[in-house]
């Protein structure tokens, strides 16, 4: 397995998650400190440090996975950038970094991957946004959303693209998800706290997800007994995208 921006939040929980069930698992960030307490106590994961915009990561990380792991069957593309400003103060550099991180990294890392994901049968799974679903609107976060909403596009087209070769394409799009590694620290964001608080109170469930029930679903998806599972984009947000 490979699961990209795996130092923090759903990309470690992910990765935890496919160590705990017995599994190798790659994970790939930009922080070494971080990748290392991913790895902690986890002697089934190795480290990748590398930033999937880097025009050598995707054959970087394609060759490190069969050289750590002896080949590929899942790659989990999870590596994203976000920033919140409207489309009047939105610059090319910050219109760059989005796009290539949240759509064209996994573009490119995919098609790697494809030789090596195609001798076993693999599965991709694209991690995606609710936020980004059906005919929602996003302001002041446009781009991450477009990007999102184009990277289940390719999730659909992939799996119907790919299958000949017998890889699964699946994509799974998480509500927002309490990502602090504690959620209750002395020095919190207020900010941060208060945007979730305010995003809980307008989910039908009552409250935002946590790292650990996204990862779930993307183990669930990856299992033998998923394999007529292709193309579909599952909603993980606790009902917000229905309201």
């Amino acid at each position: 397995m490979v699961v990209t921006g795996g130092g923090t939040g759903i990309g470690r929980a992910t990765a935890r998650a496919f160590a705990e069930r017995g599994d190798r698992v790659l994970v790939v960030g930009r922080t070494a400190a971080t990748l290392a307490g991913t790895a902690e106590l986890h002697p089934g994961i190795r480290v990748l440090v590398a930033d999937v915009t880097e025009p050598d990561a995707p054959d970087r990380i394609a060759d490190a996975a069969v050289s750590a792991l002896g080949g590929l069957d899942v790659l989990v593309n999870n590596a994203a950038a976000m920033g919140y400003r409207p489309l009047a103060a939105l610059d090319r550099a910050e219109a760059e970094r989005q796009l290539h991180t949240n759509l064209l990294a996994p573009v490119l890392l995919t098609r790697a991957a494809l030789p090596h994901l195609a001798e076993r049968s693999g599965t991709v799974v694209n991690i995606g946004s609710a936020g980004a679903l059906g005919l929602r609107s996003w302001p002041d976060n446009g781009l991450y959303g477009a990007a999102k909403a184009g990277l289940d596009f390719l999730t659909r087209t992939w799996a119907v693209e790919l299958a000949p070769r017998g890889i699964r394409v699946v994509g799974l799009a998480p509500g927002v998800t309490d990502t602090r590694a504690d959620p209750d620290p002395a020095d919190a964001d207020p900010e941060q706290a208060a945007f979730l608080k305010q995003i809980a109170a307008r989910t039908p469930s009552g409250r935002v997800a946590r790292p650990e029930e996204i990862a779930w679903w993307v183990v669930q998806l990856t299992r033998p007994e998923a394999a007529y599972a292709n193309g579909l984009v599952v909603p993980v947000d606790g009902g917000l995208s229905l309201t």
